[in-house]
């Protein structure tokens, strides 16, 4: 049996992007394990435990019993507590375990997917004891391990795949988040409109049209007189919408034009994930 085919980009975009990540760490020394990442609080072994530890879930294994820490300050919410457990339980492992259970994990999750039959609505696990589909689980999973692996590139210092399967998910899924960062959150004028150009490996623009009622949309179609244009390349926009860097840590990879005020507002509010 194969995947249903409106599953099949995003199981194709996954493996891609994990099997680099088991590349990528493979011939890392005991030390170069506790590298910090541009992803807050989290070394390369913290975002390699996170991985396996969210693929595990998928795979309907039970999660580890397991007690935090009291010192872990980053850990503020309960999504950040739910997903520090899986990482937490990991912080001692030594480099030849944790790539050996990336491997494991690995060949378990392909199979997985090789013989998946179920339909893109079924519901599956979630985080924090929900539901969501499971075309909702595995495009989220490809645009997850996507965005980590560029974390791990930029710790080790091996840049790449900006333009890969797994980047084509995260751009949509990230550009989804922009209207309430344009409409509600940097406050952009009823019936005005804010236009992106991101260039690089991956090139687009796209307009964030705000309705009479301050509601934001996104539209492929160009503005010809927009209230404030913002100008980055691709990898520019990753690191801010995925919260990695505050704007003014990259203000000389971004052009803005028009309304300075609310260039800098939309800026402030870029990031979406959580």
């Amino acid at each position: 049996m194969t995947v249903h085919p409106s599953l099949q980009t995003y199981a194709d975009a996954w493996t891609h992007s994990i099997e680099s990540i088991a590349e990528l760490v493979s011939p890392l020394a005991e030390g170069e394990w506790n590298g910090r990442t541009p992803c807050p609080n989290w070394s390369v072994r913290d975002i390699v435990s996170h991985i396996i530890g969210m693929e595990c879930e998928q795979l309907g294994d039970p999660r580890p019993i397991h007690t935090l820490p009291r010192d872990l300050f980053h850990v503020q919410s309960e999504f950040a507590r739910y997903m520090e457990m899986q990482v937490d339980v990991r912080r001692h492992h030594t480099a030849p375990e944790m790539t050996s259970e990336l491997e494991y994990t690995i060949i378990r999750r392909s199979r997985q997917l090789r013989n998946e039959t179920r339909d893109p609505e079924t519901m599956v696990r979630a985080p924090l004891g929900k539901e969501q589909t499971l075309e909702t689980a595995l495009r989220m999973r490809a645009f997850d391990v996507w965005v980590h692996e560029q974390d791990l590139r930029t710790t080790l210092g091996k840049p790449g795949n900006l333009d890969s399967p797994g980047a084509l998910v995260a751009r949509d899924i990230l550009l989804l988040g922009l209207p309430k960062v344009v409409a509600k959150s940097a406050g952009a004028p009823a019936n005005s409109a804010v236009v992106l150009d991101v260039h690089g490996p991956l090139e687009f623009m796209r307009t964030v049209r705000i309705d009479a009622e301050g509601r934001g949309s996104l539209d492929v179609a160009p503005s010809l007189g927009p209230a404030a244009t913002l100008s980055m390349d691709w990898e520019t926009y990753v690191r801010l919408a995925c919260g990695r860097v505050r704007p003014a840590a990259v203000a000389d990879r971004i052009k803005t034009e028009g309304d300075q005020e609310l260039a800098d507002a939309i800026l402030q509010h870029f990031a979406v994930t959580p």
